[in-house]
């Protein structure tokens, strides 16, 4: 181990940053967010370290360095683009026995600063030992997306509870299974969503009641359009919490091996007259599921209240008293749209958009076709691929044109997408000799027009494919 790693209390201490450029106001920013008092040594400073020195945020030493300038610090930063003078502010300071760092030189520095995750009161270094910062930055970047901020405020939640849950569990090991289970669970949900006056009800009720498991709770979690890099942080970490996932056919099977490992998972999908599990029997499952203590993933392809019926199934589960949240996905038209490089309003062609679903629950397409076809709008059509003839027929019986621009993309934002522009006549005909089949939205509107022009993901990735009208 070549550093020692340790996190410094610089609350209330003095510190020196040699410098005035861009570098030494990066250091300047975080030792003042750790309560430092920061004197800069530097003949000339920057726009902003100089407003910082006009309001009194540091001292301004307005000279060339010099040694003098390193009494009475605790900590020292050389950041100038003079390697003479880093040098020299490393020697002194060793000399004095001052923690010193000389940026991007770690041979003459006694500490390295790591790439932070700050969730204070928990905090996460991430260190190269100097040699490859932009590495640790990387990591930094993926555990920023694992671990949300609510984690601060769980932390701080948890300190406060301490001293009465070290009272109500003399024995160590008793006291870490209770911890355990706080949090890991729904509890630690309930703080990190913001409601900390029922967690803290919660858990006063727990601890005097020597930590029994509170009932489980369902997550109803928006997957996205399909690719994972699209996941929000807060669903992919719901995702390794769960213990039973359940999911359908519009969930990719990458998304699904995202979720843990060792949760079960129970396949729920639908399609029209062909429902794996019916849907009063999925939201029965989820209450059967949640009053063994489990918590439960339903996992849905979008976004849940985009034709997701989440609406139904949070009204299950209110009825029967159970604990849920509701993560919103990107919807399944803005990924497709996105990635077909199809704007789904645009100054020029559409000043509004409408989501509609291309059959009812018994198959039967009855839509406000008067609203559908006015100009100037784009309309999105979830579950049409099976009515796509019928429904490009009535667009054009009622009023829009045969040639109006027409899309269907499918298997959006993945390297399985494909997107057939065509026409509203010549739409269905090109579906069929494609083979385009669910999961696939169709697109109606002149914006369709603009997708051979500013489909991105076309032409940065080699599975994706773009079919135009002959």
């Amino acid at each position: 181990m070549d550093f020692f790693p340790i996190f410094l209390k610089l609350t209330g201490q003095s510190c020196l940053v040699v410098g005035g450029g861009e570098v030494a106001l990066r250091k300047v920013r975080l030792l003042l967010e750790a309560g430092a008092r920061v004197n800069v040594a530097a003949p000339a400073l920057n726009a902003e370290l100089a407003g910082m020195a006009e309001r009194g945020e540091i001292a301004h030493l307005n000279a060339r360095y010099a040694s003098e300038q390193l009494s009475g610090m605790r900590l020292a930063i050389a950041a100038t683009d003079d390697a003479a003078v880093n040098r020299q502010v490393a020697e002194d300071a060793e000399a004095l026995g001052i923690l010193v760092n000389v940026v991007d030189d770690a041979e003459l520095s006694r500490y390295i600063s790591p790439a932070i995750i700050d969730r204070s009161p928990l905090m996460i270094a991430v260190a190269s030992g100097g040699s490859v910062p932009v590495l640790a930055r990387q990591i930094r970047a993926r555990l920023e997306s694992l671990i949300p901020a609510g984690y601060g405020r769980l932390a701080r939640f948890a300190a406060s509870f301490r001293d009465e849950v070290k009272a109500r569990f003399d024995n160590i090991d008793a006291r870490r299974r209770f911890w355990e289970s706080v949090l890991e669970g729904q509890l630690a949900e309930t703080v990190m969503n913001g409601d900390e006056a029922a967690a803290r009800a919660e858990m006063a009720s727990r601890i005097e009641a020597g930590g029994c498991e509170p009932a489980g709770a369902v997550y109803l979690v928006g997957a996205g359009p399909g690719n994972p890099d699209l996941l929000t942080f807060r669903a992919l970490r719901l995702m390794q919490l769960a213990d039973v996932v359940l999911y359908d056919k519009l969930v990719a099977p990458e998304l699904l091996n995202m979720a843990r490992r060792d949760a079960e998972r129970v396949y729920v999908g639908k399609a029209r007259a062909n429902h794996a599990l019916p849907q009063d029997d999925i939201n029965q499952l989820m209450v059967k599921l949640a009053r063994q203590g489990k918590r439960v993933l339903r996992l849905k392809g979008g976004d849940p209240f985009t034709f997701g019926r989440g609406g139904e199934e949070i009204a299950t589960l209110a009825e029967n008293g159970i604990a849920f949240e509701v993560v919103p996905g990107i919807t399944s038209a803005s990924g497709a749209a996105a990635y077909a490089g199809i704007p789904l309003t645009h100054r020029d062609y559409a000043q509004s958009v409408t989501f509609v679903t291309g059959h009812k629950q018994d198959g039967s397409i009855e839509l406000d076709w008067p609203a559908l076809t006015r100009p100037q709008q784009t309309v999105v059509v979830y579950m049409g691929v099976s009515t796509a003839a019928e429904l490009c027929q009535a667009f054009i019986e009622h009023g829009r044109a045969a040639e109006t621009p027409a899309a269907a993309v499918e298997w959006a934002t993945t390297e399985r997408q494909r997107t057939v522009c065509g026409t509203l006549s010549s739409l269905p005909g090109l579906m069929a000799s494609h083979g385009i089949a669910s999961p696939a939205l169709i697109i109606v509107g002149e914006v369709v027009s603009l997708a051979d022009k500013l489909s991105w993901y076309r032409r940065s990735s080699d599975s994706a494919v773009t079919i135009q009208e002959d």
